[in-house]
């Protein structure tokens, strides 16, 4: 890639950031922090919380069991419950949010006793070098508002100071999952999440194997949620 189409696509992935936190840390912060919490919700949130649950279990089981040593980085950790899981195994986790509203409702969330581990939250990108080397990275849902060549651009990105593996999901190229989002175009609205960007999972995996700076990687297990109207897709890249 030329360095103009270098900066053009840096230059997009700024923008989809820059749309996806100010929605996170202004237009939705009060819905997402009780859809996240335990506080009843409606039945299509229900469905959402559910789907959201099953993928955090999905996630956590394909960390070790035992993390004591290890450096987990929670790549949009929304309110913490997935690093508060890690930090539990014994990790020293990077819980990094492009919210400061959803990073300060996790540390408050957040229980003192964390046994062996420990959990440092930060608001900012998970892509900024400062945050350093990982044997671990889990992004749950923070991929899916970009689209396929973003997502393997990031992947690329973390790779490159990642020791094991990287967990991450993304929004399955589904037709259903498809129409949705196209009938929901139809009806505008302010307060409206940042578009869902599908992609199909032949694509994705094409595009990740042309990758050079994931030469070195592999995709391993590979689960897809449906809940209601949660849907999602994970998957795991370990190092050859």
């Amino acid at each position: 890639m030329n360095d103009t189409g270098m900066t053009l696509v840096e230059t997009r992935y700024r923008q989809r950031r820059a749309q996806i936190e100010t929605y996170f840390d202004r237009t939705a912060v009060d819905a997402w922090a009780r859809l996240t919490s335990t506080a009843p919700v409606g039945g299509i949130r229900a469905t959402v919380r559910a789907g959201r649950d099953r993928m955090r279990a999905t996630l956590l089981d394909w960390l070790p069991a035992d993390l004591a040593g290890s450096r987990v980085l929670d790549a949009g950790c929304g309110t913490g419950a997935l690093a508060v899981e890690a930090a539990r195994r014994g990790a020293e986790v990077v819980a990094i949010d492009l919210s400061p509203t959803l990073v300060q409702l996790a540390r408050e969330r957040t229980p003192r006793d964390l046994g062996r581990g420990s959990i440092a939250f930060v608001s900012g990108d998970m892509l900024a070098p400062e945050l350093g080397e990982f044997d671990h990275v889990v992004g749950m849902d923070s991929l899916i508002h970009y689209d396929g060549k973003d997502v393997v651009r990031v992947l690329g990105s973390l790779a490159q100071r990642t020791r094991h593996s990287i967990l991450f999901t993304f929004a399955p190229g589904t037709p259903l999952l498809r129409t949705m989002i196209a009938v929901g175009r139809l009806f505008p609205r302010s307060n409206r999440a940042p578009f869902i960007e599908p992609v199909a999972q032949r694509e994705l995996l094409h595009m990740m194997a042309q990758a050079p700076a994931l030469a070195g990687w592999a995709p391993g297990r590979d689960e897809r949620i449906s809940s209601g109207f949660y849907k999602s897709h994970a998957l795991e890249l370990v190092r050859r």
